[in-house]
């Protein structure tokens, strides 16, 4: 059964210019190539403004990665492809994310929301985790899941310190 983990952010700034700052192509890449590990790059990127679509991939290093998820990819590490589709919704922008793991029996997809507050914005990511893996499958969600979180943690850090 897929495991849901939730990802709240706040930011003084106005929503439309938090949306700016996370669909900027040049900031997207800059954060890839700071923190994406081996392989990080854009795939696809398409935007208008208002709507926006892109592909990423990520790798994590074999080291990096906690045992119990090493029991299933072995020394080889991980790729993942992040695709993610943004849309303008009255004074908000709403999203979905989809994760693919190539070769693993993983999935993640989810949906995103951006809305103003009265002290700026608010990020909301939504996530479900399903992992195919007798026995261990629950436990390997579960650790997806907070490295899930600390990713979104540390890619909202640093798109907004890029406004």
């Amino acid at each position: 059964m897929p495991r849901s983990t939730e990802f709240r952010a706040t930011s003084s700034h106005p929503v439309d210019a938090v949306y700016a700052a996370m669909i900027d192509k040049q900031i997207l890449s800059d954060r890839l190539a700071r923190m994406g590990g081996p392989g990080a790059g854009i795939l696809e990127y398409t935007s208008d403004g208002e709507n926006a679509r892109y592909r990423v991939k990520h790798g994590i290093d074999a080291k990096d990665l906690p045992g119990v998820v090493k029991t299933v990819v072995g020394n080889d590490g991980i790729q993942i492809e992040r695709d993610e589709a943004w849309t303008k919704v009255g004074d908000h922008y709403e999203g979905t994310v989809a994760v693919a793991l190539p070769g693993l029996p993983a999935q993640a997809s989810g949906v995103m929301r951006l809305s103003p507050t009265p002290e700026g914005s608010e990020l909301v990511v939504t996530v479900d985790v399903a992992v195919k893996v007798p026995i261990i499958g629950g436990k390997i969600e579960e650790t997806v899941g907070q490295q899930i979180v600390r990713l979104l943690e540390m890619e909202t850090g640093y798109t907004l310190s890029r406004l």
